[in-house]
């Protein structure tokens, strides 16, 4: 794509070589991620604007979550088992590490832009 393109309407796929390729993201996009075999690798960059209309729970067995919050405030929520959860709070231009595989939400505080750095094979939703 020789052209600017939105970042919250479009992740970008970043091999695991050296190429970074813009893909669309329709509204099934997570729900279908298994089935783009072409994805599997590499991990998407992507911008989601968080409000707490728009909160689910979700893990990603395949690699590290960084998240980098640009605007707005908010808490990542890890759920550590046992009825355990921890809460770990963002401030803009602050980024977390969310460990491979671990279930984690948000607590947002005020709406803002969450910059996220995910691989997308074997992401679930619950």
């Amino acid at each position: 794509m020789s052209k600017a393109f939105p970042l919250d309407g479009t992740y970008v796929r970043l091999s695991d070589g050296a190429d970074a390729t813009p893909i669309e993201a329709g509204g099934d996009f997570w729900e279908r991620i298994e089935d783009r075999t072409e994805l599997h690798d590499g991990r998407l960059l992507m911008v989601f604007h968080v409000t707490r209309d728009n909160l689910h729970w979700e893990r990603h067995p395949a690699g590290d979550e960084i998240l980098y919050l640009i605007s707005g405030a908010m808490s990542v929520v890890l759920d550590e088992g046992k009825a355990r959860q921890r809460k770990v709070r963002l401030k803009p231009g602050e980024a977390f590490i969310v460990p491979r595989g671990v279930w984690h939400t948000f607590d947002i505080e005020r709406d803002g832009d969450l910059l996220a750095i995910t691989r997308g094979a074997g992401t679930e939703h619950r």
